[in-house]
């Protein structure tokens, strides 16, 4: 992972997020127990610069939080799209996987973000923690699924890009 320093020079070399953008992380971490969920700055600017690329007509997002990401990607859509959006659990990726893969065209694109977990992933799980379980299972079967082609980006808390062939 990057220095602070590091971050601070990304940051200020990429677009700006905006003033309703900056109120929202403000007021996250402020007001909320995991600030750190919410998408952020950099993750942000990627997501609206993936829609621009893309121009997808559809867009599902599945772990709204506080809708930070959501503002992001509509940002950088065509004036006509549909977005759906609905909280989710870490527990159940596989899950929304396998529901999500069949409405996904040859050649679409799934994000899914948090894929490396605060580096859990690498290490010894409690037998409690159900999300890193989960996290891993699903990362396990992405991994496996010779329908897709897929990359881990190791931003912020790991964000994968997986492609349907």
């Amino acid at each position: 992972m990057f220095t602070g320093e590091i971050d601070a020079y990304i940051l200020s070399h990429i677009d700006e997020e905006g003033d309703l953008l900056s109120a929202l992380n403000r007021d996250a971490n402020v007001n909320l127990l995991r600030p750190r969920m919410l998408s952020g700055h950099l993750q942000g600017r990627i997501l609206k610069m993936f829609c621009r690329m893309i121009r997808p007509r559809r867009v599902l997002e599945i772990g709204t939080y506080t809708s930070y990401a959501t503002l992001c990607m509509a940002e950088g859509m065509d004036e006509t799209f549909d977005m759906v959006f609905i909280d989710a659990d870490k527990r159940l990726y596989s899950e929304y996987y396998d529901l999500v893969f069949p409405m996904v065209r040859p050649g679409g694109l799934i994000l899914a973000d948090n894929t490396l977990w605060d580096g859990k992933v690498v290490e010894e799980v409690h037998p409690s923690d159900k999300q890193t379980k989960g996290i891993l299972v699903f990362n396990e079967k992405v991994k496996q699924d010779d329908r897709v082609e897929k990359v881990i980006l190791p931003l912020r808390d790991g964000l994968t890009m997986i492609w349907k062939k």
